[in-house]
Parts: C-alpha cells; structure tokens; sequence
C-alpha cells in the first residue's frame, strides 16, 4: 500500500497552509526547530519501518494462516467495515497500553515529547513501536480479517488521525460524541494532570467513553503541550533512545534482580523502590512552564532547514523504492539517513561540536558516491554523482557563509 506516499505531498501542503492560518491569526503554534525535529522523528521513522515493516506483516501473516478462526473474504462491504470499526478497537487497547506500561511508553513517547501541537506534530512517530505493536493486531488475524483488508484499513486509521493535530479547529458538537476531534486529542496530548492519559482513540472516540479513559477539553484548564520528563533536545535519535535510556539506568542500578526484569512491563513512572529513594527525579512545575528554546542565528536557520529540505527529498526517494530496494541499499539509506539527522539535531542545539560534525557528514559524500550504487540505493550514473557533488559543493558554500555565526555561538 502507497496510501501514506502519495498523502505525503498533502501533508506538507497543509502544513503550510496552516503555518500561514498561524501567522495570520498570530498563534505561532510553530516554532522552526521544533517543527523540523518532529518531522526527522517521522523520516527516520518511515526509513526505519522499510527495514522492520515486516515483523508485522509476516507475524500477521502466520496467524492469519495458522490461527485464523474464519476466513472472511476481502470482497464484501461489511467485512471492510468490520475490521475498520475492529482495527480501531484494538488500536483503542494498543495506544492506552503505550501510556500505562514503561516499555510501550519508552516507544510511544516520541510523538507527546513535542512541546508545540500542530500538523508537523502527527508526523512525529516512534521508529521502535514495531517490536510489540503486531501484537496488539492478532485478533484481528484469528477472526479471519484478510491481510490486504488489515493493511488498508491501519493506513487510513493512521491518515485519519493527521488532521486532529492541530489548534486551529474549535470543538465540534456532535461530532465530539462519536469521534477523535482536534479538541478531544488536545487534551490528550497534554501533560496537566487533569488531561494525563485519556482520549486514546483512532477514529472513534466511544471507546473512549466506554471504558472511562474520555476526558473533555476545559477552557478552564489551558492544555499544555509535552512528556512530564522533557526530552530537551532536537535530536531524534535520542528521542527515540531517551525512556529506554532512563529504564536501563534504573534496571542497572537496582539491586534486586527481579525489579531489573519487572522495571520494563511495570505501569508508566514505577521506578524500584532502592533507585526511586537514591535517584530522585523531580516533576517540572507546570505553574512555571517554559518550552524548550536554543537561540539560533537567521543564516544558520535557513542553512539548517535546506539541509533538512534535502533528508526529506531522499526519505520519499526511499518510501517509494523501498520495495525494490536490497536490504544492503536499505540499510545504507537508513545509515545515511540517521547519521545526518542526528548531525542536523545537534545544529539545531548549537552544540560545540556540531560544526565538525557537519564537515564530516559532508565529507561522507565522497564515498557515498562509490557505496551507493555497488550496494544498488540507486543506478551507477554520470548525472547521480553530479548531483551529490553539486549538493556538496553548495553545501560547503552554505557552511561557509554560516559559519562565522556557528562558530561564535558555539565556541569552537
């Protein structure tokens, strides 16, 4: 299914549209770095999935062959609307235990950590969710729904849920009783106590109300945006590394064994009673709230985003090959990918390393040139290594002129 690369273009239209609705109605819902650390969260997610998406599907696969129940076929209606009433259901069970359980936050967390809400928000997705989630879907492959009907359906679940992510839309009467509305899923994102954990559907927002985890958006309480243990960086690798980080640091420094073993399927914030008393960790004070900021320069800015401008280009080129592509030329997309996003969190963080780290990456180029085609992430031409020498070249002159800026702010 294509469904997610041909809504990309979409994505950014409406992005960019509501960045305009932002600035006309002077809301700055957006903020630069921010917004570019939640889309490389959603690149290096959809580059990881090309490399994992099969854990899934063959997991669904199997026991759709060999634990299936029925066998419902994929060319009746009401076998469609089943399972998309039916995904949404265990979609329902899947996001509430994200919340409730210390491993499936550690995944899921990437896309709350954010501490701005709008559009580039719902393309901030986990890129480690696949280790668990299929299990999450079985039931729908032991009452026999066909696996071309499961693929689709998850992805229009999925796309569903982009527009809900935005403050531009009020609440919708009605419509708030049956659905997941941009109101009901504010409240979901926040981190007050009066919102924490509720509203986790898809699509529908009844399950919600069924099982007593629907919590109404209050003008009285002005939602706050973000995780309770702030991430504090552009950066999504660590993004994706920063619960499972703190878990292992628990479960290395406690003492007893079957607190290091429990500490990962325990509800969300237990700690072992021996770190918790050693280790404090402190809540912010959400009365003094202030979002995560680093000053940046205009000229490093723009340089920062071409260059982001550009991973974006490339995570396209790799979701519409993905198919074809080797596992070798995956794997070295990924690495080239990861590599650089990182390189471009740490220039969004003004780190004082962050200007070697550029001249390395771009470095890198040289034998990308080379690897690249031997391992087949695109054909061996004259035109690709004019490309990747021209974007270099620009991108050193780019460097150039930004770094007297980079420099001074960094203290190299």
């Amino acid at each position: 299914m294509k469904l997610i690369l041909y809504a990309v273009p979409f994505f950014f239209v409406l992005i960019a549209v509501e960045l305009l609705v932002d600035r006309w109605r002077g809301m700055r819902t957006y903020r630069l770095a921010d917004t570019i650390s939640s889309l490389s969260a959603g690149v290096l997610s959809t580059t990881t999935g090309l490399l994992t998406k099969g854990v899934g599907l063959i997991t669904y696969a199997l026991a759709l062959k060999y634990l299936a129940l029925l066998q419902l076929p994929d060319n009746s209606l009401w076998v469609w609307l089943f399972a998309f009433v039916f995904y949404d259901f265990c979609y329902y069970w899947h996001h509430r235990l994200g919340h409730e359980r210390n491993v499936l936050w550690a995944a899921h967390s990437v896309h709350h950590q954010s501490e701005d809400y709008n559009l580039s928000t719902a393309l901030r997705q986990t890129s480690t969710g696949f280790v668990f989630c299929w299990v999450f879907y079985l039931p729908m492959a032991v009452l026999g729904v066909p696996l071309l009907v499961f693929v689709t359906v998850a992805t229009v679940n999925l796309l569903y849920q982009f527009w809900v992510h935005t403050r531009h839309v009020p609440k919708l009467g009605w419509f708030e009783w049956c659905f997941v509305t941009p109101s009901n899923h504010r409240a979901h994102h926040a981190q007050n106590a009066l919102y924490m954990d509720r509203n986790y559907g898809g699509v529908f927002i009844i399950w919600d109300r069924l099982f007593g985890t629907f919590q109404e958006e209050d003008d009285a309480e002005p939602v706050i945006f973000g995780v309770t243990t702030p991430l504090h960086s552009w950066n999504p690798l660590w993004a994706n590394w920063q619960f499972y980080g703190q878990l292992l640091a628990d479960a290395q420094r406690t003492e007893r064994w079957r607190d290091k073993l429990r500490i990962w399927f325990m509800p969300t914030g237990w700690r072992p009673a021996d770190v918790a008393a050693k280790y404090p960790m402190s809540k912010p004070d959400l009365s003094r709230f202030e979002k995560f900021e680093v000053p940046l320069p205009f000229r490093q800015q723009v340089y920062l985003a071409s260059q982001f401008a550009v991973y974006v280009a490339l995570g396209s080129y790799l979701l519409n090959l993905g198919e074809s592509l080797s596992p070798q030329a995956l794997m070295l997309g990924w690495g080239y990918m990861a590599l650089g996003l990182f390189v471009l969190g740490a220039g969004l963080e003004n780190r004082p390393w962050a200007l070697k780290l550029e001249w390395l990456r771009l470095a890198l180029n040289v034998p990308l040139v080379w690897l690249a085609p031997v391992a087949g992430l695109w054909p061996a031409s004259a035109l690709g290594w004019v490309g990747l020498f021209s974007y270099t070249v620009l991108s050193v002159m780019g460097l150039y002129l930004s770094r007297d800026r980079i420099t001074r702010l960094a203290g190299c």
